[in-house]
């Protein structure tokens, strides 16, 4: 009895040294990773990555973690024009099967699925804030967007009738779509400026916008979007996603 006593305290010691071992390697691994990410991105802050899953040691071994969370905040995606980025508010992904080179300098997941979000501030941006004529004596701008309730963009559009400014601006409520790498507003009826009867092409022109939304981290890509309380929010997908290197 006491033979086996002993048996078991050292297999617990041995358990105990072999968690501390493994948890301060899972630490050590997660830092590398998000200075590695932070590098490779050009991050103004350094990301939080999560390595998922125990023991963190038998994964290393075997070449693939199973899951690795990666949270990014106020990250800058390009938008197709020169020089524009949009800001992406907390954009967090689960890597899945993530695959690393020899030497960890590289890392690749085989598939990613996330979220992310963007401020109707920001958002707005995009539209023509900007009093654009669509009509002789007519003018109109898209002046703020807001939660319409029901996943719908609520669009306020304030315009200027020969001369004279409207009291009120208008309201349209919009559906918000992702297509590829853009996210696309659309008015689900179209305003009447003062009882004007404007073309649906011009009316369109000021209430229709888009934003294209590319180089987001490792190549993930946009799925869905729909309208939340203070912005729009994104899902995101890909595959043979690029962690690093």
């Amino acid at each position: 009895m006491r033979a086996l006593r002993i048996l078991l305290i050292v297999v617990v010691i041995l358990g105990g040294l072999f968690v501390l071992a493994d948890r301060l390697a899972v630490g050590f691994a997660e830092d590398e990773a998000a200075g590695r990410l932070q590098a490779s991105e050009d991050l103004a802050a350094t990301p939080d990555v999560s390595i998922k899953g125990f023991p963190f040691l038998t994964q290393v071994a075997s070449g693939t973690l199973d899951d690795v969370e990666v949270g990014i905040k106020d990250y800058e995606a390009a938008t197709g024009t020169q020089g524009g980025t949009i800001r992406i508010d907390d954009l967090t992904a689960s890597m899945k099967g993530v695959e690393f080179s020899g030497d960890y300098s590289s890392a690749t997941a085989a598939t990613a699925t996330g979220t992310a979000s963007v401020t109707y501030a920001e958002l707005l941006k995009t539209a023509k804030s900007e009093p654009t004529q669509i009509a002789p004596g007519v003018t109109a701008n898209v002046v703020g967007l807001s939660d319409g309730g029901n996943g719908k963009i609520k669009v306020a559009v304030e315009a200027t009738v020969l001369g004279n400014k409207l009291p009120d601006p208008v309201y349209v409520l919009s559906t918000v779509t992702a297509q590829g790498d853009t996210v696309r507003v659309h008015a689900d009826d179209l305003p009447s400026f003062g009882g004007v009867d404007l073309a649906e092409s011009r009316v369109r022109a000021i209430t229709d916008f888009e934003q294209k939304i590319d180089g987001l981290p490792g190549g993930i890509q946009l799925d869905k979007v729909q309208a939340a309380k203070n912005g729009v929010e994104i899902t995101v997908k890909g595959s043979n996603v690029r962690l690093a290197g």
